[in-house]
């Protein structure tokens, strides 16, 4: 028997999906450990290795393949922990950084520009510059450079981030100064931009060059340690890192690009969303537009897929837009808000009550946790609520301590607000709901897509104690929740391709199309894109592909629009032409006009190379005939109808086509489903919730509880 694992290490839990050949699926969960990664790996691992009837040792050796995501990278960069970074500038421009794109959250305050990602102290200018013709104009003083390195060995700086002014049009001067680093400070690494994202925006350019610089040696370390880890504990298969592309790569082109292993975890639940739906497609009425909204312990990261097709985007700010970082760099297109379980909840100078974004993480945790953790948390107001048992959270293997939950509850809360218990602990959960569903409007009604048009897939660990109530306030009248939910993100993994992308800037206009630049430009990308695909031979993908893009704009346009390129070469007008229908038919589709007849401004071409791999089938959950029983019953308090008589389900006991009137609840292993007044959940064939909502929050009397197969 061989084996296929996955791995999402959040800021919270660990979570593990395992599969074998059959198309078995298993999952594990354990508490993240961010001082070695393996240690909380291992224990979700042994979870998902008992299910199988194996020890952890034997999983790993007859693993095939373990692909491995993490918030690692992102956590850094929130937190502040990344390298010592220097930024190399052309003299005269050290405020890249600083002033961004010239905008300000409010233009009408005198408000300070934010921190820069490197500070002013580790930025030098280096005495050159190139024109946008790709003309020396001023030649490299290497003295500059020698200067700034020097300065660099007295300042202990431990990464640099070279972003030369039109490098992208003539690298020389960058590739350069690559040299003399390597010469002069040989254990310091180092990103050029033109290697890294060659886009004729400065500032973004220069924001993913200092990013992934001061990403190297932490991921360096993070993942080589992870390789000697499994090497120990046994495992000789294909190791794969997860990246913002929704796909994944070998280690090493993560430690060579490690700003694409930023919101790695993230990128892979809109995968498993896609792998869920089209295995429950026909029965369930799902659509192809679906809407991720993915809650685990840390944050709630939302998604979205289009007509089938994962959205992408650069416009990925850590931190939060005008206050945080971009990477600059096209990903996933996922949003992040701090709504996840830990998230604490406080009161502000006003008065109010907020949560989030701040969170108890997973040490020391909810006060529930009895991990010392004090402050009251979302996860802690389920507790209270009843929607969580206290004896059964991740299966049982980690009691929680309600009576803690209460107290953190009444403490920070209930007293302080005048409030009681449950009104308290009800008011964090809607506060929570509210968060996210601001978050999900702004991605949705704020760009034009109707969100009630869409199927809501949830995932994570905590997604099941609010998504009912979630779907109501966005008009979503059908949700589907899968049994593996609490691992959304390490399933996808399981399902992901090895993707890449590689591009480079050729500016041309389709009204007199260079033909020769655009061609010598997309053979470049192709060979770059062939070259990734050679490498990946030893793992024998199924199947091997090249698409080609191009970042477009009407003329005089601020933003560009990536558009698929139908020919991997122009070799006359009907080819320009379609060109432009493809364009004009995105820019209807993302911005409901189009210019017909308008030329198009062309700036980067890229191709995207995807080794196709295999995977498992989605298979049912096994269940046996009649090993359903009568429910429990537990007291639960909901806003419609105070405290209530609450049936409590077993997940695993329930049979395909078994239907589940709320109030309910159902809990998982390692995630609870609440089933809210005015929703029902289906079993569907595959072992899923489709839960389905009406639009009136209509609490429904206990009587009228049943479970009909």
């Amino acid at each position: 028997m061989s084996y296929r694992i996955s791995v999402d290490t959040g800021g919270t839990f660990t979570d593990v999906a395992v599969a074998d050949s059959d198309g078995a699926l298993h999952i594990g969960k354990a508490l993240t450990t961010p001082q070695r990664a393996f240690e909380g790996i291992s224990v979700a691992l042994a979870n998902a290795a008992e299910a199988f009837g194996i020890e952890v040792g034997d999983l790993l050796r007859q693993a095939e393949t373990f692909t491995y995501g993490t918030t690692r990278a992102t956590n850094a960069i929130v937190e502040g922990k990344t390298a010592r970074t220097a930024f190399f500038t052309t003299e005269g421009f050290p405020d890249i950084l600083l002033m961004r794109e010239g905008g300000k959250l409010d233009p009408f305050r005198q408000i300070p520009y934010p921190p820069p990602y490197v500070p002013r102290h580790l930025t030098f200018e280096i005495a050159e510059r190139i024109d946008s013709e790709g003309d020396v104009f001023i030649p490299l003083d290497e003295g500059s450079v020698l200067a700034a390195l020097s300065r660099c060995r007295d300042l202990g700086v431990q990464a640099i981030g070279v972003s030369l002014l039109w490098s992208i049009v003539n690298p020389a001067h960058e590739l350069r100064v690559g040299e003399l680093i390597a010469e002069h400070l040989p254990e310091t690494p180092y990103t050029l931009s033109h290697q890294l994202n060659p886009i004729v925006r400065e500032y973004r350019r220069s924001s993913s060059c200092v990013i992934d610089a001061s990403l190297k040696p932490l991921m360096q370390a993070h993942l080589q340690q992870l390789e000697r880890d499994l090497q120990i504990a046994g495992f000789t298969g294909h190791l794969f890192i997860a990246t913002s592309f929704g796909g994944s790569w070998r280690p090493a082109e993560v430690i060579g690009r490690p700003i694409y292993s930023v919101g790695s975890g993230p990128s892979m639940a809109p995968v498993a969303a896609l792998a869920y739906t089209a295995a429950e497609a026909g029965d369930a009425g799902l659509r192809d537009s679906l809407l991720v909204c993915d809650t685990g312990g840390t944050t709630v990261d939302v998604g979205l897929v289009s007509d089938g097709q994962i959205n992408f985007t650069a416009e990925t700010w850590i931190g939060g837009k005008w206050v945080g970082h971009i990477t600059g760099i096209r990903s996933v297109d996922v949003k992040s808000i701090g709504a996840g379980g830990g998230s604490v909840a406080w009161i502000d100078a006003g008065g109010l009550l907020r949560v989030g974004p701040q969170s108890a993480g997973a040490d020391p945790g909810p006060a529930c946790y009895g991990r010392g953790g004090e402050l009251p948390t979302v996860t802690d107001a389920a507790t209270v609520l009843g929607y969580i048992d206290p004896d059964y959270f991740l299966g049982g293997r980690l009691k929680l301590d309600a009576a803690r939950a209460a107290e953190a509850i009444e403490t920070h809360i209930a007293g302080p607000l005048g409030w009681t218990l449950e009104e308290a602990a009800s008011a964090i959960l809607v506060i929570a709901t509210e968060n996210i569903v601001g978050a999900i409007r702004e991605i949705t009604i704020a760009q034009g897509i109707d969100p009630r048009e869409m199927t809501i897939v949830a995932g994570g660990g905590a997604s099941g104690l609010n998504i009912v109530p979630i779907a109501r306030e966005l008009g979503c009248r059908r949700t589907l929740l899968p049994s593996t939910a609490s691992a959304l993100s390490a399933c996808g993994a399981m399902y992901g391709d090895i993707i890449s992308e590689f591009s480079i800037s050729r500016y041309t206009e389709t009204r007199d199309m260079d033909f020769a630049a655009v061609n010598a430009a997309l053979e470049a990308v192709e060979l770059q894109a062939r070259q990734f695909l050679a490498d990946l031979e030893d793992i024998d993908p199924i199947s091997t592909r090249i698409e080609f893009l191009v970042a477009a704009r009407y003329r005089q346009q601020v933003w560009e629009l990536d558009i698929p390129v139908a020919t991997p070469r122009f070799t006359s007008q009907a080819d320009v032409r379609a060109l432009e229908e493809t364009f004009h038919a995105t820019h209807r589709r993302v911005f409901a006009v189009e210019e017909p007849g308008q030329y198009l401004e062309c700036l980067v071409w890229k191709a995207r190379a995807t080794a196709d791999t295999r995977k498992p089938p989605v298979g049912a959950r096994p269940t046996a005939p009649g090993m359903a029983k009568a429910p429990d019953s537990i007291s639960a308090f909901f806003r419609s109808t105070g405290h209530v008589e609450t049936p409590l389900y077993d997940g695993p006991d329930l049979e395909t086509g078994t239907v589940i009137v709320g109030p309910a609840v159902i809990r998982e292993p390692t995630t609870t489903v609440v089933v809210y007044p005015g929703s029902t959940a289906t079993i569907t064939p595959l072992g899923n919730y489709l839960l389905e909502i009406t639009p009136e929050d209509a609490a429904v009397a206990p009587d009228r509880q049943e479970a009909a197969v």
